[in-house]
């Protein structure tokens, strides 16, 4: 494990440690240079170009969805300029762009550069309806997964999966790597605890491609009825679970770099807490703290900030608490830092609100953190779960 890690740390360290700009999508000449070897499922269009020539497509994409060997052109304007029949864009929470706050509803829209018809799949239609897929031969989903159950993109390929295995259409899986695909852990969602934001029976960081997943999800038998689509994958290359991997672009507005992404599942739990985890400010999903100096030395005041987080919780107001921007990023999953913050609080139950139970995918959690149980011990109530999982996992590994 020891040396696991290490070649872990070794290989964040000659990648890119940052993304793009809030404003900027692009990476600079020097991050190209130190971009990750990892060749995706976009870039092997000799793989998939033959299977939809002459076919009316739809894509389920976003700004994730480029071509990094080809200077970070995306997809669909790549696939037009092959003269492909691209008639439809599907879009995941976010939007097409990528600048839709979380949760804020995304709209059916016309897009202004290819004049391509984009129909949002988050709000209230998540799966795309028998009208959307109309006149539709094949889809192409390829998402910028960040391998955490309540990362909706998963969400959005389960009902792409479905809606495309009721209309007998073809779905090509353009694959990424896994930015923390590294490692399996946290609890797996119990029945019940169902959500857009848990949707299948696995852990909290699952340790899988979309294209793993999705032949999860179909040997499995998870789509309505047990319906399976029809998925070809195409796989990553010159990358393995091993592997970090650095994004080259923003995977949604508020985890702008490699640090925020490695800290994502251990303090998105705060969404289910009146603890701010930093939306607000130009490091989100790195620090976190309350209206209370008590919290702890580091201060921060969250601001409305537009393609980011116009309401972030304790607008205008001075937050203390820990700055964790300095993070080995060779961090898993932990729950130090809620743990930390709920014992400072002192609200019991009070700290918790309706959407605690649905991030955990079970009421153990809160149950056991009420309890005054420590971090060892919540964390051998999962072991048994995880360790089946692990097994159910292992038949699906493409890399």
């Amino acid at each position: 494990m020891k040396h696991l890690k290490l070649i872990f740390i070794l290989g964040f360290l000659v990648n890119t440690l940052a993304f793009c700009s809030p404003a900027e999508n692009r990476m600079s000449e020097d991050e190209q240079e130190n971009q990750n070897t990892a060749i995706t499922g976009a870039d092997r269009h000799d793989e998939y170009l033959h299977m939809i020539d002459g076919k009316n497509i739809g894509m389920v994409v976003n700004q994730t969805s480029i071509l990094t060997q080809q200077d970070n052109l995306h997809l669909v304007d790549f696939l037009l300029g092959k003269n492909q029949k691209v008639k439809k864009v599907y879009v995941p929470e976010h939007g097409f762009r990528g600048d839709a706050d979380a949760g804020e509803k995304v709209e059916n829209e016309v897009d202004q550069k290819t004049g391509l018809p984009v129909i949002s799949l988050y709000g209230n239609n998540k799966k795309p309806s028998k009208e959307a897929l109309s006149g539709i031969d094949i889809l192409i989903y390829d998402l910028q997964d960040v391998g955490v159950r309540f990362y909706t993109y998963i969400s959005t390929l389960h009902y792409v999966m479905e809606a495309a295995a009721e209309q007998n259409i073809p779905v090509i899986i353009l694959d990424r790597p896994n930015p923390n695909g590294d490692y399996v852990d946290g609890p797996v969602l119990k029945e019940g605890f169902t959500s857009f934001v848990g949707m299948h029976p696995i852990p909290v960081v699952h340790g899988l491609t979309v294209g793993e997943l999705a032949q999860m999800i179909n040997g499995e038998g998870w789509l309505k009825n047990k319906v399976k689509a029809d998925i070809t994958i195409i796989k990553a290359e010159n990358w393995d679970h091993s592997q970090a991997y650095s994004l080259p672009v923003k995977p949604s507005p508020n985890l702008p770099n490699d640090i925020s992404i490695r800290l994502y599942p251990s303090l998105c739990y705060f969404e289910g807490t009146d603890i701010s985890l930093g939306r607000g400010t130009t490091f989100p999903f790195q620090v976190y703290g309350y209206p209370d100096e008590s919290f702890g030395d580091f201060s921060f005041t969250p601001k409305s900030i537009t393609g980011m987080s116009k309401n972030p919780p304790h607008q205008d107001k001075t937050c203390y608490g820990k700055d964790l921007r300095n993070e080995d990023l060779s961090h898993q999953f932990t729950l130090t830092y809620l743990l930390d913050a709920y014992n400072k609080s002192g609200k019991k139950e009070k700290f918790f609100n309706a959407f605690f139970d649905k991030l955990a995918g079970t009421d153990q959690l809160r149950k056991d953190i009420l309890a005054g149980k420590p971090e060892k011990d919540i964390r051998a109530s999962w072991e048994k779960d995880l360790s089946e999982y692990e097994k159910m996992r292992s038949k699906y590994l493409l890399y």
